[in-house]
């Protein structure tokens, strides 16, 4: 059954910002505007309206409550772009350009997978992959007389040959993601249990899981686990560090280890939440 919940006040929600800064797939803007997105066990759509924010969709939990969960609305915004301001203005102007970020609490199975096929890929191939995959693999769900397919669980998934992976667009990653996928549902690591260990102990874990390196672990851990410690680098989180603060005139020997140093040492425990600002300003402008 449909349902609807109202979010007051838009300076720390911005649809735009939120869907289209790299962290999640499966969100798209519709012609009216709002956005429609398929999550681990529903289907919303989150529109402005005035000062509002209207989020409605069916969903297999309480309404309410997968909302709080997923949108993080029980994180006071203002005071971590306040903690954040403070620290230069680079930062300082990069939040003001992406006020209305938010980092999602998204399902750490989906994120998995998603981040795998991310690899060397772009954003509009990875959202067609996992679509045709969900297609192909999950449960159907009705929205607004419009058809939505759920994130195939590992179950689902687990029915998939290499090949039949292939076909799905996902080139070298097809094995990858095969294989990390039983190695799931062997139970050789159990996902929702990552949530009570370590950072450094995640990380290990995670990466021992075929297909996933440092970056995609890292952005596991920032949005399925909420670890905001976390500093994920990609080709355009080098750039801006690098312009910003490091001044290399060649930008490619500007080292992991570096660029980690000075993340911790400027941004601390909210080094994930700055590169999510960093980024989406660097790129935004950049494109």
């Amino acid at each position: 059954m449909k349902e609807k919940y109202i979010i007051e006040g838009k300076d720390n929600f911005n649809l735009k910002h939120i869907f289209e800064c790299g962290q999640c797939f499966r969100w798209n803007k519709d012609l009216d505007g709002s956005y429609v997105g398929v999550i681990n066990n529903g289907v919303l759509k989150a529109k402005e309206q005035n000062d509002k924010i209207i989020i409605t969709g069916v969903c297999k939990e309480n309404l309410k409550n997968v909302v709080l969960d997923y949108f993080d609305l029980e994180n006071d915004y203002d005071k971590i772009k306040n903690k954040l301001s403070v620290i230069d203005d680079n930062m300082k102007n990069s939040i003001k350009y992406g006020y209305g970020i938010r980092i999602l609490h998204q399902d750490i199975w989906e994120m998995l997978i998603s981040f795998i096929i991310s690899a060397n890929n772009n954003i509009p191939r990875i959202k067609a992959i996992i679509e045709k995959m969900s297609s192909t693999y999950g449960e159907k769900i009705i929205f607004e007389n419009r058809t939505y397919y759920l994130f195939p669980t590992p179950e689902q998934l687990g029915k998939a040959s290499v090949e039949d992976l292939r076909k799905l667009g996902m080139g070298f990653r097809d094995k990858r993601v095969y294989e990390t996928t039983k190695m799931v549902l062997k139970n050789k690591i159990n996902l929702y249990e990552l949530e009570n260990e370590p950072t450094d102990i995640v990380r290990e874990k995670l990466l021992e899981l075929p297909g996933v390196g440092p970056k995609v672990a890292d952005c596991i851990m920032l949005f399925a686990l909420k670890r905001y410690e976390v500093f994920p680098i990609d080709v355009w989180v080098r750039r801006v560090m690098n312009e910003l603060y490091i001044k290399n005139i060649d930008e490619e020997k500007v080292n992991k280890k570096e660029l980690e140093h000075l993340a911790k040492e400027k941004y601390g425990d909210l080094a994930g939440l700055a590169q999510q600002y960093l980024f989406y300003w660097r790129r935004e402008q950049g494109a």
